[in-house]
């Protein structure tokens, strides 16, 4: 049987990653496993290729955007791509795993449009943008030009909300948790 996809959205900053891990993590019954996007960025942190991301160089990026090979991507800034690898996701598919996309906000809804009702579209809200701004500066890994240029995207991201299936706002992690689970094993039957 084919796996199902499970697409989770959000301003960065509003715990999409968390709750993602910890659903993976504490719920391996879910059978879920990361489509692994591509970006053009440099690793942050302990950030491993093929782990997180697959790393390619601008140019590799554009070439792949050439030949037609994502199901989505977007030049988030100048040079700097995210995108989705066809292929992978369905060979992921075709081994009965349900694919987890942890992807921008466009390209949730760009995956969500591909796939239908194959596709269960989560978008993570954080309760205010200041509280956003708080947990970017806790965080440590931006400087402050780019934390503004991430909450000027937000106020963007948060646009797109009622383009998802489901909106769950994280204003306390245990409960977000909790309701993004609920609603995960709803859809996965």
């Amino acid at each position: 049987m084919k796996g199902k996809m499970l697409i989770v959205s959000a301003p960065s900053g509003s715990g999409k990653s968390t709750i993602v891990q910890w659903l993976m993590r504490e719920h391996p019954e879910l059978k879920l496993y990361f489509s692994i996007s591509c970006t053009s960025r440099a690793p942050r942190g302990s950030e491993q290729d093929g782990v997180e991301y697959f790393f390619l160089t601008p140019d590799a990026f554009k070439e792949k955007i050439q030949n037609n090979e994502f199901l989505e991507y977007e030049e988030v800034y100048a040079d700097r791509f995210y995108g989705t690898l066809k292929q992978q996701v369905e060979n992921q598919r075709n081994q009965g795993q349900n694919v987890v996309f942890d992807v921008d906000v466009k390209g949730g809804v760009n995956i969500k449009k591909y796939y239908g009702d194959e596709a269960l579209s989560l978008f993570i809200q954080p309760p205010s943008v200041e509280e956003l701004r708080r947990r970017l500066v806790g965080r440590a890994t931006d400087t402050p030009e780019a934390i503004e240029q991430r909450l000027a995207k937000a106020e963007y991201e948060l646009t797109f909300a009622s383009q998802f299936d489901r909106v769950i706002v994280n204003d306390d992690l245990e409960t977000a948790k909790q309701e993004a689970l609920q609603v995960v094993k709803a859809f996965l039957g």
